[in-house]
């Protein structure tokens, strides 16, 4: 039911007051008073020890409640409870977001409170102050030391029930160390983070010489040092603030170019003071979905506690990793402003200082804090010394002191009646009355004795600081340097005077250009290209892996053709293939990818050459395990793969080479050691449905071990490597032979050939042949280079006995790569 309201009889006396006040007056006046409070009591900090008022309120209630550093974590619920309950009246939320920032690495270059639990992050807010505990992390232990021995004013707290500090001793510099931001009315401030062990050299020559400039200054700070590291680009901006107290200055997040996977990448590492992952993470996509940013093909977030920070941004092939970096520190969060604003309190008044004002002032606090503790150190050293010579004269004549207490009728007379006998002190006598029965030994006046004389030299050294500025001046370093060893760590944060060469479309275009290179395949099935359009040359010895089986001239954003043992023909992206740098040897494929990487063979099938994949020419030719032949004609399908021969049951393709000018050799060596060559020409072209007609005749049980095609002209040798067909592969070296291949004479097509080698006892097979340009490379199954023997003139001579067993030869791979430059031209 709607509650009655009963109106209430204006009594007969009362008299109607109405004040008229002014709306403009009224709102000046609580508009200056919030300000005033806004300015004083919660935004801006105090020069002197770079605290907020609620942050010094955390501190001295975490210290008074010694929660220290060696103790156990408490909840953060009751330290917030008890600076609102005693110091700070205001929300909870407010103390603990303080309690938090104060406690993240990210956020302050030197942590004051130990955290337990989740803290948040950069991107995320920490948990409820119910989950968390805390405790002071050992700055703060510094940052309040001596403060109970008077170093500092008190004032009364909010109810005036209790007191707090107006400011704490601070023994390091806390707001040039570790920055400050907040925004008041009318003003606001923005500090940066600096390195610890930097200001306080600056400080310690500051203190030797007090005229020195900012110049001489920045020797020792060069610039801010910013807790999530990072790269700071421009000191110009730097040093502007460290004059007026204003100035701006870029962060750019630390990152470097690596391989990730088929992909190059760029790994980000640091990141801008203030910038969260998610932040950039967010801003690529939305770039990429905006058409605005080309080149990614992937972000992920890999940051752990083992690795720290590691966002990898995956790279389009076909595009310029270092170009995508810069458009990245152009367009996302990976590069900020961060501009300084050296608004703090001084004498209770908001100024902007520069980097040698802040120094002095902190200085100055300094100088006053040990002051005031020496004197305090002092005077209690000296209270202490006047009971002790007291207790020392009572000693001396201990029975007429007895005799005294004792005739005295209560305590007061017994306190008058010794400080007349002996001329004491009301609290020298007051202190032996409290005396004890059991410091009346003859150990106890040694003690008391030894403890005068280290009174009286104390209090001499604590009387020469204050009387000498210089030597208080000593003792400031002194202590500045020990907060220095004791806080301090190394730079984080790398400083430029500039970022270096911007990379343009002109420097370095965002997509990799197509320029002529040139495609390997190697025994092993590694794949790559060569980074220009130089062939390798002839070179000296070959690096410690597989050889070189087949090389084409191409282009870097253009497409070759892999031929395998099935008779197949697949596409494969030149620009998927790892770059590597032109050598005056044979290249190294051990950075190549692999096969499997990029082409799915079925079980069996064998990676055997690659051919350029062109409309006109020559075309390829191929030869089988059962001794076909047959010269396919230029075809390029719109497909990803396509069959270039049909092949019968059981058979395969074991060699395949691209026609230059048509007038090659084709060459066969069987497995009974029989060698057949003839002209291209005899062998007239087919399409790609074609199988092929008879090249070479193979007898019952025996295969083709090689095939290939032959310059006329060069400096051919033939290398047969014999074996037992009973053998594992490999288990065995056997023989070895190279012949010049002038002394094979060509044959007709289809035909059995001439013998090339003689099986020696326990040989009854080819397990390794090949002809080519000399000198040819041979490799081991382990990749290891296998020196071959001189070529002879006998044909068909018996082999020298091996080392190792042969995987794998080719010839000259530089030379054949000149010839097709020269035939054909490298843009393919």
């Amino acid at each position: 039911m709607p509650r009655r309201n009963t109106p209430q009889e204006v009594p007969d006396d009362f008299e109607e007051h109405i004040l008229d006040t002014d709306i403009r007056q009224e709102m000046e006046s609580s508009f200056l008073e919030y300000a005033y409070s806004v300015i004083y009591s919660r935004a801006l900090p105090d020069a002197r020890d770079g605290l907020k008022p609620v942050q010094r309120r955390i501190l001295y209630t975490m210290n008074d409640m010694r929660l220290f550093p060696d103790r156990g974590h408490v909840k953060s619920a009751r330290v917030v409870g008890e600076v609102m309950g005693r110091l700070h009246p205001h929300g909870d939320g407010a103390i603990y977001d303080a309690l938090v920032r104060m406690a993240q690495p990210w956020a302050m270059r030197v942590p004051m409170v130990d955290g337990h639990g989740n803290f948040g992050s950069p991107d995320d807010s920490p948990a409820a102050m119910r989950y968390t505990e805390c405790r002071m992390a050992p700055p703060a232990v510094a940052m309040t030391a001596s403060i109970d021995e008077d170093t500092v004013d008190w004032k009364p707290n909010y109810d005036s029930r209790e007191r707090e500090p107006v400011v704490l001793p601070a023994a390091l510099p806390n707001l040039v160390v570790n920055g400050t931001t907040g925004i008041a009315v009318g003003m606001a401030t923005n500090m940066a983070p600096h390195n610890l062990v930097e200001v306080v050299q600056a400080l310690r020559h500051l203190i030797v010489h007090p005229g020195t400039d900012v110049d001489g200054l920045m020797r020792f700070i060069p610039g801010p040092d910013l807790p999530t590291g990072g790269k700071i680009i421009g000191l110009d901006g730097i040093r502007d603030a460290y004059v007026s107290g204003r100035g701006s200055f870029r962060m750019r997040a630390t990152a470097r170019v690596e391989a990730v996977g088929r992909r190059k990448g760029i790994v980000v590492t640091e990141l801008p003071y203030a910038v969260g992952l998610e932040k950039i993470v967010e801003r690529i996509k939305v770039l990429v979905q905006g058409k605005k940013l080309q080149g990614i093909a992937d972000v992920k977030d890999l940051t752990d506690m083992t690795h720290g920070t590691r966002l990898v941004i995956e790279v389009k092939n076909g595009f310029v990793p270092e170009a995508i970096l810069e458009q990245l520190y152009k367009l996302t969060p990976m590069e900020e402003s961060f501009g300084i604003n050296n608004v703090c309190l001084v004498d209770g008044q908001p100024r902007t200082l520069g980097l040698k004002e802040l120094l002095e002032v902190f200085l100055g606090h300094r100088y006053d804090v040990v002051r005031r503790r020496t004197q305090y150190r002092r005077d209690k050293k000296a209270e202490r010394l006047h009971l002790v010579d007291g207790l020392l004269i009572a000693l001396v004549d201990i029975d007429e002191v007895i005799q005294v207490i004792r005739t005295s009728d209560d305590a007061a007379t017994a306190r008058e009646r010794l400080m007349s006998v002996f001329d004491l002190s009301e609290a020298q006598t007051n202190y032996i009355l409290e005396m004890q029965l059991r410091r009346l030994t003859r150990f106890s006046r040694i003690e008391l004795e030894k403890e005068q004389e280290t009174l009286r030299r104390e209090i001499e050294e604590l009387e020469a600081i204050l009387a000498d500025e210089a030597l208080l001046k000593k003792v400031v370093s002194d202590e500045l340097a020990e907060v220095a060893k004791t806080y301090g760590t190394p730079r984080r944060t790398v400083l430029l005077e500039s970022a270096g060469t911007t990379v343009t479309a002109a420097a370095a275009p965002l997509e990799v250009a197509d320029d002529p290179c040139f495609a390997f395949l190697s025994s092993s099935g590694l794949l790559a290209r060569t980074s220009s359009s130089e062939p390798v040359g002839e070179g000296g010895g070959r690096a410690n892996h597989d050889v070189v089986v087949s090389a084409v001239p191409t282009t870097a954003r253009g497409e070759v053709g892999l031929l395998t043992s099935r008779g197949r023909l697949v596409k494969v992206s030149v620009l998927d293939l790892p770059a590597l740098p032109a050598s005056a040897n044979d290249p190294n494929l051990q950075g190549g990818f692999p096969l499997s990487e990029l082409v799915s063979l079925e079980p069996g099938e064998r990676a055997l050459a690659l051919s350029r994949l062109a409309s006109d020419g020559p075309g390829l030719a191929l030869g089988t395990r059962s001794g076909v032949v047959k010269r396919v004609n230029p075809e390029v399908l719109g497909k990803d793969e396509w069959e270039v021969i049909r092949l019968d049951d059981g058979d395969e393709v074991v060699g395949a080479a691209e026609l230059a000018t048509g007038t090659e050799t084709l060459c066969f060596i069987t497995s009974d050691a029989q060698l057949l060559h003839f002209g291209a020409d005899a062998v007239r072209p087919q399409g790609r449905s074609g199988g092929g007609i008879a090249g070479v005749r193979v007898t019952g049980g025996e295969r083709v071990v090689w095939f290939g095609v032959l310059e006329a002209g060069a400096e051919n040798v033939v290398v047969t490597a014999s074996g037992s067909s009973t053998a594992l592969p490999g288990t065995e070296a056997g023989a070895v032979k190279v012949t010049p291949f002038a002394e094979y004479p060509g044959k007709g097509r289809a035909t059995g050939g001439v013998r090339s080698h003689r099986f020696l006892k326990g040989e009854d097979t080819l397990v390794t042949a090949w002809a080519g340009d000399a000198p040819a490379r041979a490799a081991a199954a382990s990749g290891a280079p296998v020196e071959l023997p001189e070529a002879t003139g006998k044909r068909d001579g018996s082999g020298l006995p091996g080392s190792q067993a042969i995987a794998a030869v080719a010839g000259p791979v530089g030379a054949r790569l000149a010839r097709f430059g020269a035939d054909e031209g490298v843009q393919g």
